[in-house]
């Protein structure tokens, strides 16, 4: 795959888990795409996955699984 910032031939989709809003309001998407160059170091989001984070985030009623959630603090 191409890095869209060096053009690289060694980028690579890796998943991760990102948090939207906090408290009651708190949404955990789990699984987003991030492309990651191992050339130059930069990770980003494209477009697409950005659309879909905001429709996710629209319809969270629907497409949410409510969990419980242990939460600590690094102090």
């Amino acid at each position: 795959m191409s890095c869209d910032i060096c053009g690289s031939e060694k980028a690579r989709i890796r998943r991760i888990t990102r948090n939207y809003g906090k408290g009651q309001d708190l949404l955990v998407i789990e699984n987003i795409p991030v492309i990651t160059c191992l050339h130059c170091g930069e990770s980003y989001l494209t477009a697409e996955t950005l659309h879909e984070i905001e429709r996710i985030k629209l319809n969270r009623k629907s497409l949410a699984v409510e969990r419980f959630v242990e939460v600590a603090s690094f102090t």
